[in-house]
């Protein structure tokens, strides 16, 4: 028999979104300390369901529980970028090419992407190139491979907004996911996969230099793609 998954409270899952929603638009920074009393307060809650959605959000990777120094926004680093990135390079992709042959409706990541142009705030365009990464892959007609991106969906965020901080380069990915959407609304699978995976690989590249990431499609260990990545 078949074992359903408990849903989370309305409090608990409230307070859990409030707190990715501050974690994944930069307000909270990672290393930054989650204290429940002050996290209650802010959300109006008890520190009940500010408990629960912390020991959540741990299990998502997004903070980090410690015995001594209690809980923390999760630090990136260069390896935490490679771990999450290179999952995304070898699913991702293939992913895309999967729903662009499948003819599946890609509006909403023609959607996504108008709301990113249009944003008024990198929280704002944050949020919507999250969407648009995911309205890519979910239609790919293998609901395992949507759920496996979508663990590795609010990591790849953090990472983001870390990079970003640093080194702002929305224009240029705005560039390249009109290209990828072009291609793939064209139908050419092959060439959007290949895209999203010079995508993909070019910004994990520039905000952590030196770090190794997987092959691109098509191409063999040890050579070089299109996209001059090993």
């Amino acid at each position: 028999m078949t074992s359903v998954p408990t849903p989370i409270p309305s409090r608990t899952q409230f307070v859990l979104e409030g707190i990715k929603h501050r974690i994944l638009t930069g307000q909270l920074t990672p290393g930054q300390p989650l204290v429940e009393t002050e996290l209650a307060a802010q959300f109006g809650v008890s520190k009940t369901p500010v408990r629960e959605a912390l020991k959540t959000l741990a299990g998502t990777g997004l903070v980090v529980m410690n015995q001594y120094k209690g809980v923390t926004v999760r630090m990136v680093d260069a390896d935490m970028a490679r771990e999450v990135y290179d999952v995304r390079l070898l699913l991702e992709p293939e992913a895309l090419r999967r729903a662009v042959r499948l003819g599946a409706s890609l509006d909403a990541a023609r959607e996504a992407l108008t709301r990113a142009d249009e944003a008024t705030d990198t929280a704002e365009r944050s949020l919507a190139n999250r969407e648009f990464h995911r309205a890519l892959y979910l239609p790919c007609g293998n609901p395992l491979l949507g759920r496996m991106l979508d663990e590795v969906r609010d990591q790849a965020a953090l990472v983001s907004a870390v990079a970003w901080a640093a080194s702002p380069s929305w224009e240029r990915e705005a560039g390249e996911h009109r290209e990828i959407l072009r291609l793939a609304l064209d139908g050419d699978a092959d060439a959007a996969a290949t895209a999203l995976h010079a995508h993909i690989a070019s910004f994990v590249q520039r905000a952590f230099p030196g770090t190794e990431l997987g092959h691109g499609p098509g191409t063999e260990p040890g050579t070089q793609g299109e996209d001059g990545q090993a």
